[in-house]
């Protein structure tokens, strides 16, 4: 299957063919989604929360992302691989973010990164595209700037929201992102935003409207448990799965029924009988 590149998202676009995105944070998880064909895994700073156990995504590195995201790449032969940019690395100065940017692509070979913001990431954007570094942008509901929002709220409920959302959207098509994660706002905004723009909408909590979806592959395999956001659907319940499995390995060892002799290497002729001549009273007491 052909590598997908950033023109690959945009032509899906224009011929009304929906984008899958994933995130991934390992190297069988990517494996998984690749062979899959999905089209897109973005190693999120979700993994803070996720993997980390956070109750944010602020306590990320970039040395956490950059370590994820060479395990991802490792992996993956189709899909492009986008890297989030975590909080601190690209709110001091473009030239900041334009180094940590640099890191990430040569470090980890991954195709794109993503940035936080609306027009006040403007610069930001701006410079990563001067030093080719292809972005993804996110607008809604940024989970980067979740104690000045007050939480995770949803956002684009007012008129004056709405129009903000729009004029970010706008602003960050033209500074030149290849596509843009819709997060957490009503559908009929998203629907305008994704009609407007020529470059493709990535939804998660948008609503059915955007040119493609993402959630986070733990969410929606029933591995993080916890989690009670609307937008996400169970396509699997592997955390119960998992729980059962580890009560049978359990069970089996403590009564004996795991490994059997199958599972297990035997020796062969003459040393098996040389040992039971020598140790053979431990051998039938293991045997018993």
């Amino acid at each position: 299957m052909k590598k997908k590149s950033i023109f690959s998202l945009r032509q899906m676009k224009k011929r009304g063919e929906r984008i899958t995105a994933l995130t991934a944070y390992d190297h069988p998880t990517a494996r998984l989604l690749d062979d899959a064909g999905i089209d897109l895994i973005l190693v999120g700073d979700s993994l803070g929360m996720v993997i980390q156990g956070h109750d944010s995504t602020l306590a990320v590195t970039l040395d956490e992302i950059l370590y994820h995201t060479r395990l991802v790449t490792r992996a993956v032969r189709q899909a492009l691989v986008v890297a989030d940019m975590p909080y601190g690395s690209y709110h001091l100065s473009p030239e900041q973010a334009v180094a940590n940017a640099i890191r990430l692509v040569k470090e980890t070979g991954c195709d794109a990164v993503k940035a936080e913001g609306g027009i006040d990431r403007i610069p930001v954007i701006r410079a990563l595209l001067a030093a080719e570094i292809p972005v993804m942008g996110h607008i809604g509901l940024t989970p980067q700037s979740v104690k000045r929002l007050g939480g995770y709220k949803i956002q684009g409920r007012q008129m004056k929201d709405i129009e903000r959302l729009i004029a970010d959207a706008d602003a960050l098509q033209e500074a030149g992102c290849f596509s843009m994660v819709l997060e957490g706002i009503p559908h009929p905004v998203a629907r305008i935003i994704s009609h407007k723009l020529e470059i493709p909408t990535i939804g998660i909590g948008a609503g059915p409207h955007c040119d493609g979806q993402i959630l986070v592959f733990h969410d929606m395999m029933g591995l993080n448990e916890e989690s009670a956001f609307r937008f996400v659907r169970r396509y699997a319940q592997l955390g119960e799965r998992i729980r059962e499995s580890l009560g049978q390995y359990q069970r089996d060892v403590r009564e004996g029924h795991f490994p059997s002799l199958e599972e297990s290497f035997p020796l062969e002729e003459p040393i098996e009988t040389q040992l039971e001549e020598s140790y053979g009273s431990y051998l039938k007491d293991e045997q018993t």
